[in-house]
Formats: C-alpha cells, structure tokens, sequence
C-alpha cells in the first residue's frame, strides 16, 4: 500500500464518521464540529486527487466561514432544538420519497461510469500538465461557462436580497435615524439662546 492511498482510507473513514456523527449528535455543538472535522478530511482528500483549489475553498469559505457561522448562530440563539424536533415525524413520508430520489440519482450516476463510460469522458477538456489547477480552472470557467458563471452569481444575488427582505422586520417604538430631517434642520430648531441675568440661573 503506497503512502497516498494510507492516507486516502484515513481521511475517507474519519470523513464518513463525522458525517453520521453529524446527524446523529444530539447537541447542535458538537453536530457543527463534526461538520467542520468532515470539511477538513474532505479537503484532505481533494489534496490527495491533485484539485487544490476545491481543498483551499474547503478550510477557507466552509470551515473559515460558514461552518463557525453556524456554530455562533447555534451558541447565541439558543434554539430549543428539542421543541422544534417534536413536529418532524409528520415530514417523515416527504422525507422519505425526497431520500429514495436521491438514492437513485446517485445509483444512476454511479451506473453510468460502468454502462457508458465514453458518455462520461465526452465532455471533459484537455489538461494541460503545465498549467496549474487554479489558473486552469480559472480559465474555462471565464471563458467556456461564463455565462452560467455570472448567472450563478445572479442568483445567488436574489437569494441574498430575499433573505434579507424577509428577515427584515421594523418594530413599533424604537426612534430610527432620519437623514433628511438631520439635514434640513435650522439652528434655530436645534439652539435656544437664553439670556440670564447676572447672579441668577436659569
């Protein structure tokens, strides 16, 4: 056994098991660190296959930045995790036909490697060993599929925007700042000049 294939079995064991420990963790806490372990063993495996760019993207935006995310969100909050789980038995059936259409998917994504493996390897582009992965990667994706690029992040955009819209909620009561009414306001408005005598206050 060569020294990337140990490492290989290695990471994929511990990524596989802190996957299930995800899901079947019962504290949210310790749910978020094992989804940060599984990024950072996934990311060991990109190394292993040669595509650094989809390793950094892993410990840099996932781990760096959306898996601590959630683990403040998680810790601040204060979710009642336990009430909210009281209603998913009645989601069960959905999620069950939602899983057995994903399990087909994969089964019909992994047959097709072994029914036609030529239909798989059509579309792939010619490597070029001199040019490393990231500047690779970086030029079919502006210039083959930069359309689907930009549209992506269109979309991505929209979702943002919509995300905010609906979390956005104003509450009766609380004094917000006016712009045009700071601006447009007079010293008059703001200063009272008052004149006092000697030896009297105001």
């Amino acid at each position: 056994m060569t020294l990337p294939l140990f490492f290989f079995y290695i990471f994929s064991a511990i990524c596989i098991a802190s996957a299930l420990m995800v899901i079947a963790s019962r504290n949210p806490v310790h749910s978020v660190l094992f989804l940060i372990l599984a990024f950072v063993n996934a990311a060991g495996i990109f190394m292993l296959a040669g595509a650094e760019f989809l390793a950094l993207i892993l410990i840099v935006v996932y781990v760096g930045a959306v898996a601590v995310l959630f683990l403040f969100v998680v810790m601040m909050l204060d979710v009642d995790f336990a009430e909210l789980g009281k209603g998913m038995l009645q989601y069960m059936p959905i999620a069950i036909v939602v899983g057995i259409i994903f399990g087909l998917e994969l089964l019909m994504v992994a047959g097709s490697w072994f029914i036609t493996p030529e239909v798989a390897g059509g579309s792939v582009l010619p490597i070029d060993a001199g040019v490393e992965n990231t500047r690779a990667l970086g030029q079919v994706i502006y210039t083959r599929y930069v359309y689907l690029f930009e549209a992506a992040g269109i979309v991505l955009l929209v979702a943002m925007i919509g995300a905010i819209v609906l979390t956005l909620r104003h509450k009766p009561g609380v004094r917000r700042q006016d712009i045009a009414t700071q601006v447009g306001r007079r010293p008059k408005d703001a200063v009272e000049v008052v004149k006092v005598e000697s030896g009297k206050g105001i």
